[in-house]
């Protein structure tokens, strides 16, 4: 432990660096994703044949290995921060897809119905009334892809993505030397804990964002 203290001490500016590239790569994939995820959910929904389709190429995506996906997206975007963004949006879609799919499914005709029946148009019923009730759904899907995306930036490192992973890929290429664990070890548990506060403040942002009658 008291080699990771040390490391931790003598490397603090570049982690604080390292961490914030994580944060932020995660957070800008998650928010693609998200509207990318509910304009193809709200398009699709009123379909089963449409729906089904978006859900099964989005699982499909998911299948893939990330060390595959980001190996086929070196020819079309290079090295970087763009193929990493890019695989992180693409695995994040399907929980985001498949809420907002079923949560607007779920809701009650009746209420769409009182909404048209006092003048609000079709997207005013869309935005004030049908994601205000499936947004507990979308918000659940964006914790689950936030934690996801939180593990998968760390494998970018092999395509030179941002973050994390680029410390525990040279820990792990050090194998044997004296900073090879700690380096290792500390981006680990760096991305552990980035996950944790990120999950919370969603968990916050639902408290202030969701109605207490939804709650």
């Amino acid at each position: 432990m008291g080699s990771l203290w040390d490391y931790i001490s003598t490397h603090h500016s570049q982690l604080i660096f390292d961490s914030y590239q994580h944060v932020s790569a995660v957070v800008q994939s998650v928010l693609i994703a998200t509207v990318l995820g509910v304009a193809i959910g709200v398009a699709t929904h009123r379909n089963a044949l449409a729906a089904n389709l978006a859900t099964a190429t989005s699982s499909v995506i998911l299948t893939v290995p990330a060390f595959a996906l980001l190996g086929l997206l070196i020819p079309l975007f290079g090295l970087g921060v763009v193929p990493s963004i890019t695989a992180l949006v693409l695995y994040s879609l399907l929980p985001i897809i498949r809420n907002t799919i079923v949560g607007l499914r779920a809701v009650d005709p009746a209420l769409t119905d009182a909404a048209r029946g006092i003048g609000m148009s079709r997207l005013g019923t869309l935005r004030r009334v049908e994601l205000r009730l499936v947004w507990p759904a979308i918000l659940s899907a964006m914790r689950l892809s936030t934690q996801m995306a939180m593990g998968v930036l760390a494998i970018a490192a092999y395509v030179k993505g941002p973050g994390l992973g680029n410390l525990i890929f040279a820990g792990l290429a050090r194998v044997g030397s004296p900073t090879a664990l700690p380096m290792a070890l500390t981006g680990t548990l760096l991305i552990v804990v980035l996950a944790l506060a990120l999950d919370a403040a969603l968990v916050l942002l639902g408290r202030l964002t969701t109605s207490k009658g939804l709650r």
